[in-house]
């Protein structure tokens, strides 16, 4: 990574109390994220990945700020965002935006489709209502929309039109970062290859930065620069993606990349078969998360957590093999 990043993750936690009784006391917590550190360069894409539940999601929402860290530091752009006021936030928000995982529910439907991109630029931009509806048009354009989709609403477009619509609202105020989580997840395979070359395509034209939350290896594969893989909200392993769909080094990350289908039916593939279940992120194992499903655990894995072994901006894994 050249030069300063436009994102910097340090530490990032976030803990959800668990209340029960009467009175709600807090009798546990969640630790949906635990100490997540990474960095974006602007116009890369770095593809956060892991099974339901690990925080990927999670991550994406605390460095929107949508909710508030319980520790950790937030830089965008040089500027800590960790602590900033929802007023200060407001600022920031034009610079930072998502596409939804869900292209319906993530729009409204009582709105038609000019509206709901008009929106973001009647709130913060001091527009006229001529130049607004250019706008608008211009980015119905870049994402492949019609000038007659203006008029329309929601449910009159398929899944990949909305997510269409999605992204062109998000673009509205010429963001620097974008949040894409499970952005084609519910689309369909032959609209997923649609929508990801439109997404590399916007990102070469505009220099923009993505934080790529998926599960599908690949769409990673097709979208990464760098793969960061998470489980039980940690980072267990991160790198350039050749590097790590090459030489995994973690056994968590062998085991996902040997269960991803592979594109030639005649190809053979060693299968990794996890063992039990994803432990809670309320009770989390001793020592290294994974070693109750890992085939090499050792007695220091149940004791002792792996730090991210590497130096920073390389290939670094959190395990004590070298495997």
């Amino acid at each position: 990574m050249s030069g300063a990043p436009i994102l910097d993750v340090k530490h990032l936690k976030k803990h959800f109390p668990v209340r029960r009784g009467l009175l709600q006391r807090t009798v546990a917590e969640i630790k949906a994220v635990d100490g997540v550190s990474f960095a974006l360069a602007a116009g890369e894409t770095l593809c956060l990945v892991g099974e339901s539940g690990c925080g990927k999601s999670t991550v994406g929402r605390l460095i929107l700020r949508l909710i508030d860290p319980t520790s950790g530091d937030i830089v965008f752009k040089g500027e800590s965002i960790t602590s900033l006021s929802r007023e200060a936030m407001r600022d920031k928000r034009q610079r930072l935006q998502i596409v939804f995982q869900d292209p319906y529910a993530s729009l409204n439907p009582r709105l038609t489709a000019g509206t709901i991109v008009a929106e973001p630029l009647e709130n913060f931009d001091r527009l006229g209502r001529a130049e607004r509806e250019g706008r608008v048009r211009e980015l119905f354009a870049r994402v492949g929309l019609g000038a007659d989709a203006l008029s329309k609403y929601p449910f009159e477009f398929s899944g990949g039109q909305r997510q269409r619509l999605g992204i062109a609202r998000a673009l509205a105020l010429s963001p620097s970062l974008i949040v894409a989580d499970e952005p084609v997840s519910a689309l369909d395979v032959s609209v997923q290859a649609q929508v990801l070359n439109l997404m590399m395509d916007l990102q070469e034209e505009l220099g923009l930065a993505y934080l790529f939350i998926s599960h599908d290896l690949g769409v990673v594969e097709h979208m990464a620069d760098r793969v960061a893989v998470m489980y039980l909200g940690r980072i267990v392993e991160i790198g350039q993606k050749e590097e790590v769909f090459a030489r995994p080094r973690h056994p968590y990350t062998r085991a996902l990349i040997s269960a991803a289908p592979l594109p030639n039916p005649d190809a053979k593939r060693e299968r990794i078969v996890l063992e039990g279940d994803v432990p809670s992120p309320m009770t989390p194992p001793s020592g290294c998360h994974f070693h109750t499903r890992c085939p090499f655990a050792v007695p220091r894995c149940r004791a002792e957590y792996p730090e991210l072994r590497g130096e920073a901006g390389s290939h670094r894994f959190a395990c004590h093999l070298d495997l």
